[in-house]
């Protein structure tokens, strides 16, 4: 009875043996089970309202020596791809790589196959009843591979990306831009980004004349942005010695000025968004700067007195006599409409991104043109307090020792926007040797205004200013900041690679809040400490755009400067600062990057 036993045990463990041995081989050999497709889903936006869209990508990779069945196979037995997600979101369109015709020995005709790494996007509608707060969206991706001989059964490929619903006060910021620029993948309606409050949202939301005061309002807010810094010396400099008192023509001039500056807005806007490019980037070409700088020179001379704008004889008397400053205000307005326009912050490239968005020529001319309004008001009224200048009492040599110091503005403008055509271990010493050279032509060489007590000692003040400015620009220092890489290509896939947290910085030389962000926010200790965990690139847009740098902007979506991207260990893009950003806002927002 024992050895009966026996014998069944041998039996029954010679057929476990042989029916695992034939699901080894069978799983092994011939790729039963095997999963070929990897990959990791992404998000377009860091978070999204109630009833809004996001879009979605799927970055995946077939395993060498495989291919997957595309979404129109050729052949009817095959089994085609497909995307499909969980409710509640709802899937509203899908896009899909350009697939290859491949024949394999099993098939009599070629079949469209994926092979390699490809992306899959998909628009993705959130409802809008979905309660605020944190959603797994689950995303399946169905395939079935094959290699050159045969085919394995359907297999499908799970991810899930965590969204962010938030109420419609949020800002929403689009992310991962670098993988969505690949996908042509358009939303169905406009969705708000660029941190700013929905801009986008609210104008979307608004009739056309609602709309234009909006903008206009907003034009009126980036007068407090740094980038503006530079327009408020230049034009005191400029309309200072440009009347004789007269309050009608300095509000004249001061208007030809602004429209000068909507003019240059309008045309750079829509060209802009009709074109994709960064917003002002004609500052990154060399012949425009060389333009602005001559500009600035000829502008400085005539304080000096060596020629006088004047318009032609027939002009003049055709407008009524008007004096020969008309010219000069408007070419100078578009002439700071250029300067401006580079780096004034959040609210213009979201402006921008809804122009874009709505493709409407008209519409956009609009929405800048009264965006410069806005902007510019505020320089009317500069123009008849800097103007009035001129008409203060007992007026003598002492109004042309003012000219000569808004002359020496002028040049300090020219020499400043002249600083990105030079090495910038050599154009960092332009500006404070001038100052200290202008500093000194006002104590030594300048004698007109000399015998007005009070305007000689406000020029004494003025030069020891530019003095002091100058020793401080000079003084050597030895601040911590932030280490940063020149950015390329390989040191982020690297990163990327080995999963590091990485932060990459888009600045120009021209750019005024890039300045503000190295000298206030990237040399603050607690950034410091917070950023040790991230690999940090520069990527420097000063220069013309070649077909590298343009490569790069389009890659990860870059409109204006600075914009700051900051990547999880995971590679995605979790937020994207525009404009200046305190060091404590900074270091909160990198402490929470995991």
């Amino acid at each position: 009875m024992k050895q009966y036993f026996l014998k069944i045990n041998r039996f029954l463990l010679f057929a476990f043996l042989l029916i695992f041995g034939f699901t080894a081989v069978s799983y092994g050999q011939f790729g039963f089970g095997k999963k070929v497709v990897g990959g990791q889903a992404f998000q377009s936006l860091d978070a999204v309202q109630p009833g809004g869209e996001i879009k979605i990508a799927l970055k995946l990779k077939v395993d060498e020596g495989w291919h997957i069945n595309s979404i129109k196979p050729n052949e009817k037995d095959l089994i085609a791809s497909k995307l499909s997600i969980e409710k509640p979101f709802e899937l509203l369109k899908t896009k899909f790589p350009q697939a290859k015709d491949i024949k394999f020995s099993f098939s009599e005709i070629p079949v469209s196959v994926y092979e390699g790494k490809f992306l899959v996007g998909a628009l993705v509608k959130v409802p809008d009843t979905i309660a605020l707060g944190r959603h797994n969206l689950k995303i399946t991706f169905s395939y079935q591979a094959c290699n050159n001989s045969s085919c394995l059964p359907p297999n499908d490929f799970l991810d899930t990306v965590e969204v962010n619903v938030v109420g419609k006060t949020v800002p929403v910021n689009e992310i991962n831009s670098g993988i969505f620029s690949n996908l042509d993948l358009k939303y169905t309606a406009q969705v708000s980004s660029e941190g700013e409050g929905g801009i986008g949202e609210t104008l979307a939301k608004s009739g056309l004349l609602l709309s234009i005061i909006l903008v206009f309002l907003g034009g009126l807010a980036l007068n407090l942005t740094p980038c503006i810094y530079p327009l408020i010396p230049i034009t005191i400099g400029y309309f200072g010695g440009q009347s004789e008192g007269n309050t009608k023509r300095l509000a004249m001039l001061g208007v030809l000025y602004v429209l000068g500056i909507a003019l240059t807005y309008s045309i750079i806007g829509v060209v802009t968004a009709m074109s994709g490019a960064v917003f002002g980037a004609l500052l990154q070409n060399t012949y425009v700067i060389i333009f602005i700088v001559l500009v600035f020179i000829v502008l400085a001379l005539s304080q000096f007195n060596v020629y006088e704008f004047k318009l032609p004889d027939s002009w003049v008397m055709k407008a009524g006599g008007a004096r020969g400053g008309a010219f000069g205000a408007f070419f100078m307005g578009l002439t700071m409409g250029i300067v401006a326009a580079p780096c004034i912050g959040p609210f213009v490239i979201g402006l921008l991104t809804y122009v874009a968005s709505k493709g409407d020529v008209l519409y956009g001319f609009l929405m800048f043109f009264f965006l410069a309004i806005g902007l510019g008001t505020p320089y009317i009224f500069l123009a008849i307090f800097s103007g009035k200048i001129k008409s203060l009492p007992r007026a003598g040599e002492w109004m042309q020792g003012v000219e000569h110091i808004f002359g020496l503005i002028l040049f300090g403008a020219a020499i400043y926007f002249a600083q990105p055509l030079f090495s910038k271990d050599v154009a960092h010493y332009f500006l404070p040797v001038f100052l200290i050279l202008s500093a000194a032509y006002l104590i030594f060489i300048d004698r007109k205004g000399n015998n007005v007590k009070v305007f000689y000692w406000i020029k004494i003040a003025f030069s020891l200013l530019l003095l002091a400015i100058s020793v401080y620009a000079l003084w050597p220092t030895e601040k911590q900041g932030l280490r940063w890489e020149q950015y390329s290509y390989v040191k982020y896939e690297t990163s990327l690679n080995a999963n590091h947290k990485i932060l990459i910085d888009f600045y120009a030389d021209w750019c005024i809040p890039c300045k503000e962000l190295d000298a206030k926010t990237f040399t603050d200790a607690k950034v410091i400490a917070a950023a040790k965990d991230f690999d940090t690139y520069k990527v420097d847009m000063t220069k013309t755009m070649s077909d590298e740098t343009e490569r790069i902007r389009k890659k990860f979506n870059i409109k204006g400067m600075p914009t700051v991207l900051i990547f999880n260990s995971n590679g995605v893009e979790v937020r994207r600062l525009t404009g200046f950003v305190e060091p404590e806002e900074f270091f909160k927002i990198l402490r929470k990057i995991r």
